[in-house]
């Protein structure tokens, strides 16, 4: 077996993906080929894991290369995690230049127009190696972490409708953050499945192992109280401000809050989810992200969402990646792994989230989107579950987004920029069109080094 890194030469990828493969006993005897553009990066990583290897008598192999066609020979799984540029100097970029043009999008990375703009400089390079499995190893299973999520898998699939690509996101992990507390149970005797758009999903079904019983009732009626007492990302910011530590847990932070006396932590209402409560209000279903991934995608998220949470969230994000080690562990972290051991051993078993085309998945959305959705995992691959009665007004704020991500794979496959435009002049998120044009074209001219094919 060999399973292939596409970005291997990030710390935090690299090694968190290779602490996940090492622990599995389903893989092992696989190699595992190591790919990155920078070769001094890649070759750290590649030693690092080597010493690992044979420190703990591991029964792995690795290879390092920055050929992508070397890498893909005869690979039978390829899991891509990359990023163009200086991934935060450009996310400012996509967030900051928008808004001087009077755009009020409340965050940058996956919608809006930060969003689009991520995606036109991340896609094409995401497709240069789609090309090369299709050509060099066209059955393996390809599983990308790279955002923006939704508009890669539609436009992927839309160009290699018959590649086995699977979009991954851990966002589905808060709900066993936040769950059993709010039911009053462990998280093993929860049965659960949320759908929709890459961080615009929702809990749809929630029960009681034991009791058989329906528990979205005690969700909705607990889940208020809950989150007004559970610590927001200016919380989370502001301990780490004051303590100089990166908190392991949220629990650690709320710990720190009821042993302070400054009056600097004191609660504010629901913190960085007054929009997550608005969605549960109104809609009647528990979002499964926070304010900041949800208010991309929606047009009046501005006035209720809370902005200092979410610039906060970012602070910290920032903050902590460039302070937190990254090493290998022989430890289960995110959800690739499971999916190719369910391949592998063609297990049956139901994951709770992958980013796949929709095949009548919800039956609302056009066939040609990619949705998140549970799936079944067996040794041909993975079949989504359906939710044939999936909520109409949640539904209908899908829909409002769907034809963003159209024309952003028109964009990208053609490279016109009145396809750009006009995926603009669709999104919700945009209310005035003026000086749009001239917008666009400062982007164009600024990130013209990954933007060069627009025209």
């Amino acid at each position: 077996m060999k399973i292939s890194l596409f970005g291997a030469g990030s710390a935090q990828f690299g090694y968190g993906t290779l602490g996940d493969i090492f622990q599995s006993k389903i893989l092992e005897g696989a190699e595992i080929a190591l790919m990155d553009i920078d070769p001094e990066s890649l070759e750290k990583v590649r030693s690092t894991a080597s010493s690992f290897i044979e420190e703990n008598k591991l029964p792995f192999s690795i290879s390092a290369t920055t050929s992508s066609k070397e890498a893909l020979k005869n690979a039978d799984f390829v899991i891509i995690s990359i990023e163009v540029g200086n991934r935060f100097e450009l996310w400012d970029m996509d967030w900051k230049v928008p808004m001087e043009f009077g755009i009020n999008q409340v965050y940058g990375e996956n919608g809006g127009p930060g969003g689009l703009f991520h995606a036109l400089r991340i896609i094409p390079p995401i497709l240069d190696i789609c090309s090369e499995v299709d050509s060099t190893c066209p059955d393996a299973t390809v599983f990308c972490y790279s955002n923006p999520m939704t508009a890669i898998v539609t436009t992927v699939t839309r160009k290699y409708p018959n590649m086995k690509f699977i979009g991954m996101c851990h966002e589905i992990a808060s709900l066993p953050r936040y769950l059993p507390s709010i039911l009053n149970t462990e998280y093993s005797n929860l049965e659960i499945r949320a759908a929709g758009l890459n961080h615009f999903s929702i809990l749809l079904e929630a029960s009681y192992k034991d009791t058989k019983k329906d528990a979205y009732p005690d969700i909705r009626k607990n889940a208020p109280d809950f989150f007004k007492d559970e610590p927001g990302y200016s919380d989370i910011w502001n301990y780490t401000r004051q303590t100089g530590k990166i908190p392991e847990t949220e629990g650690s932070v709320k710990r720190f809050i009821s042993e302070s006396a400054d009056n600097s932590y004191k609660r504010r209402e629901w913190q960085d989810r007054t929009l997550f409560k608005e969605i549960l209000r109104k809609f009647n279903y528990l979002p499964i992200t926070s304010d900041s991934h949800l208010g991309e995608y929606i047009g009046w998220a501005r006035e209720s969402a809370d902005l200092k949470g979410i610039l906060d969230f970012y602070s910290f994000y920032r903050y902590s990646l460039s302070k937190r080690e990254a090493k290998i562990e022989l430890e289960l972290k995110e959800r690739v792994v499971p999916i190719m051991e369910g391949i592998v051993s063609d297990s049956g078993y139901e994951e709770y989230a992958v980013n796949i085309l929709n095949d009548g998945y919800i039956p609302d959305l056009p066939s040609w989107i990619a949705v998140e959705v549970p799936a079944i995992i067996r040794g041909n691959g993975i079949e989504g579950i359906t939710f044939p009665n999936y909520p109409k007004g949640f539904g209908a704020l899908l829909r409002n987004y769907t034809g963003v991500y159209d024309l952003t794979a028109e964009a990208v496959l053609t490279g016109k920029r009145e396809y750009v435009i006009q995926a603009l002049l669709v999104n919700p998120v945009i209310s005035n069109i003026r000086r749009l044009e001239e917008m666009v074209d400062l982007m164009l001219e600024q990130q013209n080094k990954w933007l060069s094919y627009i025209n």
